[in-house]
């Protein structure tokens, strides 16, 4: 890890390895989809460190994000997960956890896949973006405020414009690595296998 210039944002090290090995990586896994989707809106109002380092605890009590299993969740399952300092505690972010399950559910007997339906509003491909710096990364697009309605549009809740973007840069739909970041050209020259 040493002395590679990385994006301001990666600190502490978790940030560190997530950042080098997984933001900006396309996925196309729906599991995986389904799972930076529930944390990326966990996230809000927070930073992103504290949800790294409740992430694991968060796979184990959300059952690895299966889609199908988090939509068939009880109240008894609600009333656990609360209950349980692992995970950010937050009534409406565990309910739209659960209920952006569901809606996956519909997304995925409509178009297929998580996957398809995500990524056509970037034509299936990754966005390259040239950012010099991390004051040039915008909170949010043209491309994030469709996402963002679109989603709504299909009971996705936690999908505001901004953490839409945030959800596109986890994803890999756009390259938002700082021109001068290590990973920026490495996933620009010689994209790695898609995240599973």
């Amino acid at each position: 890890m040493g002395d590679r210039c990385r994006c301001g944002w990666a600190k502490g090290p978790l940030d560190v390895v997530y950042h080098d090995t997984e933001w900006g990586v396309p996925v196309h896994d729906d599991r995986l989809l389904f799972e930076f989707l529930v944390l990326e809106g966990a996230q809000a109002g927070l930073s992103w460190s504290t949800v790294l380092k409740k992430r694991e605890h968060y796979r184990k009590v959300f059952d690895q994000f299966e889609i199908a299993r988090v939509a068939a969740y009880d109240a008894d399952k609600v009333a656990a997960l609360l209950a349980d300092p692992g995970i950010i505690r937050n009534r409406l972010k565990v309910a739209a956890a659960i209920g952006n399950a569901r809606a996956a559910l519909g997304v995925q007997a409509k178009y297929g896949s998580l996957d398809a339906f995500l990524w056509q509003f970037v034509q299936g491909k990754p966005q390259v973006n040239h950012r010099l710096g991390m004051a040039e990364i915008p909170a949010s697009t043209e491309v994030s405020d469709r996402m963002s309605k679109v989603l709504q549009q299909h009971g996705f809740k936690f999908v505001g414009s901004t953490i839409c973007y945030a959800f596109m840069q986890a994803i890999g739909m756009v390259n938002d690595h700082t021109v001068d970041c290590f990973r920026y050209a490495e996933l620009l020259f010689s994209p790695p296998n898609v995240l599973k």
